[in-house]
């Protein structure tokens, strides 16, 4: 299943909330800066689907706040 995703880097807290079936707001506490805020909004797109990290893959929108991910898994929304 691919979702859309609208990173907030340098949030307070880490957070995911859900917009739309297949969009969510992700909130990182992280800095944008050497892919440090994609690898942290990774490990939550995969703890909030109870996924394996290696499961989620980042397909379009390496730079860019609004970004598409692969989520491989059996999971239903």
């Amino acid at each position: 299943m691919r979702i859309k995703v609208k990173v907030k880097p340098n949030a307070k807290k880490d957070e995911i909330k859900k917009i739309q079936d297949d969009y969510y707001e992700v909130r990182v506490t992280v800095v944008p800066e050497k892919g440090k805020a994609n690898r942290r909004v990774i490990e939550l797109l995969a703890k909030h689907f109870k996924i394996a990290k290696s499961r989620v893959k980042l397909i379009k929108g390496e730079t860019s706040r609004e970004k598409i991910f692969e989520i491989d898994s059996d999971y239903k929304s």
